[in-house]
This record gives structure tokens, C-alpha cells and sequence, in this order.
């Protein structure tokens, strides 16, 4: 199969990369990655100490039932091949891959 590609109007061709994986080992949940991204693409969950997710409620400030945030993509689909997170990304947990045509 063949990579997915856009001729731009300047006649170059383009060849979108869409989020494959996060890396959650190194993402320190920093958040900058889902402010960026415009299509919600991704998510902010809390680790327990035994590697469970579980949601993290935003307004309430009770942190005791995890050990540390990350990042998860949770609408895989939704992303339009932009990049802006891993090109926000401290950490560079992300990693792209073009669509398959």
C-alpha cells in the first residue's frame, strides 16, 4: 500500500503524518500537548501506582487517587495530521505515521 499524499497548490506534494503512539514512560502530563491539539484528540489521565488509568476530573484538586498524569490518545481518529503535539512536546513522546492509502 501507499502513503497517503496531497499535491498543495504550489504543485509540491504533501504527505501527512497522523499520532501512531505516546510514549507514556516519559510524558510528565504537562498538558501542553492537549491545549494544542484542535480536534481533541487526546486525553489526560492519572496512573495509579498499579499502572491503572482513571479519569482525573479537572475541578477537583484530590490527586490521592493516583500516582502521576499522562497523556493517552483517546480519539485516535480524529487527528488531522497536523503534529502540533509532538512539536510541543518537551519529552517527545509521540510518534507520527503516514495513513495508508
Amino acid at each position: 500500500m501507499n502513503a497517503f499524499s496531497v499535491t498543495l497548490p504550489s504543485g509540491a506534494t504533501w504527505t501527512p503524518t497522523f499520532v501512531a503512539a505516546l510514549d507514556e514512560t516519559k510524558c510528565i502530563g504537562c498538558g501542553r500537548c492537549f491545549k494544542v491539539c484542535p480536534r481533541g484528540v487526546l486525553e489526560l489521565v492519572g496512573l495509579t501506582e498499579d499502572g491503572e488509568r482513571i479519569g482525573i476530573d479537572e475541578d477537583d484538586d484530590d490527586d490521592d487517587e493516583y500516582e502521576r498524569k499522562v497523556m493517552t490518545i483517546a480519539h485516535q481518529a480524529l487527528c488531522i495530521g497536523c503534529t502540533a503535539c509532538s512539536r510541543i512536546c518537551p519529552k517527545k513522546c509521540y510518534t507520527h505515521a503516514p495513513a495508508q492509502a
